[in-house]
């Protein structure tokens, strides 16, 4: 027995195993199964956590809430106004102070390298609760999701729409691609993943198998797909790109005809998002949009997000049990075999 995940940190897909990453999302599904249960599982007693958002947020900060009590550990937030990273003072400083008083760090924010400075100087297990480049605590509830719908990741396509050069299009490509699901980005030439993304995919593809595809063509990419995947079209800090996002990704939108174009819409197809999804006019943003672009609807439709195809929800509870799972291993003193 051998302790493969204590003292790690949680940064980007790309630095985990095949076999780790299929070891996070089997044992969130255990922990569900003990949250259900409700069977306790205290594995971070006493521990302290420090919940760092740049960026705003619900899912993510109350999926570390969550999951750190149920671990037995006490969360506190520091939000945009509390912490002065990079400004007042360095990551460097901010990173060996929080070291000191807390166990662990979740970081939400902007720069993937203000994640990577507070890891390498903390000296506690810092994890990726999102940055511009990476979604890694997203991806373990994605897949988690996947399997618990299919019982399996061998042989599913996973068909990415929208915006394909932001961080969940980046996330779910690489993630596929380790984990041997075929994943495709279909999107407009101009939002196309960068080439360095791409080119850690295709090398993780040539070990597991993973067939990955990145296409303009909505009808060949979205084709046998087993799960649509969507985004918002404009990301935390895009606003004034809003017009342009429209223009290009109109088309791109998850609507009835899309689900049709699979071919699996009666044969296990599901849909998942991230959340939030502009999928009505009951927000700020939804009255906005349908003033200023004439839609009431953006990256997916209201009649699909709400249909039997739809997993967003049950996707989103998976935030809590697998940030739990991330937690725990890396954090607490579980025995765990090699993976």
């Amino acid at each position: 027995m051998e302790q493969v995940f204590k003292g790690r940190s949680f940064l980007a897909e790309k630095d985990f195993t095949k076999a780790e990453l299929e070891y996070l999302i089997d044992f969130s599904i255990y922990l569900k199964q003990l949250k259900k249960q409700n069977i306790s599982h205290r594995y971070l007693e006493g521990k302290n956590i420090a919940l760092l958002f740049e960026k705003t947020s619900t899912r993510t900060r109350a999926a570390f809430t969550t999951a750190a009590i149920d671990l037995g550990a006490h969360p506190e937030f520091l939000g945009a106004n509390d912490i002065q990273l990079g400004k007042k003072e360095s990551v460097e400083d901010t990173a060996r102070v929080l070291g000191s008083m807390f166990d662990g760090i979740e970081f939400r924010g902007f720069s993937q390298q203000v994640v990577e400075d507070l890891a390498k100087f903390s000296g506690v297990p810092v994890w990726n609760g999102l940055t511009d480049e990476w979604h890694p605590t997203q991806m373990i509830a994605d897949f988690m999701t996947i399997k618990e719908n299919f019982g399996t990741l061998e042989n599913i396509t996973l068909v990415y729409v929208g915006d394909g050069r932001n961080n969940m299009a980046n996330s779910l490509l690489v993630t596929g691609a380790i984990l041997g699901v075929n994943v495709r980005i279909c999107a407009p030439k101009e939002l196309f993943p960068a080439q360095e993304v791409t080119d850690y995919a295709n090398k993780f593809a040539k070990e597991s198998g993973s067939q990955l595809m990145v296409t303009d063509d909505i009808q060949k990419g979205v084709k046998d797909a087993d799960v649509l995947y969507t985004d918002v079209w404009v990301s935390m800090g895009e606003e004034d790109q809003f017009e342009e996002r429209v223009k290009l990704l109109k088309d791109y939108q998850i609507n009835r005809e899309m689900v049709m174009a699979t071919g699996k819409q009666d044969d296990g197809l599901i849909v998942l998002h991230c959340l939030p999804a502009f999928h009505d006019t009951n927000t700020t943003y939804g009255k906005m949009i349908e003033e200023k672009f004439g839609i009431s609807e953006m990256e997916i439709t209201d009649d699909i997000f709400r249909s039997h195809w739809g997993r967003q929800f049950e996707e989103a509870e998976n935030r809590m049990h697998s940030i739990k799972a991330i937690m725990a291993v890396t954090l607490g003193d579980l025995f765990i075999p090699r993976v």
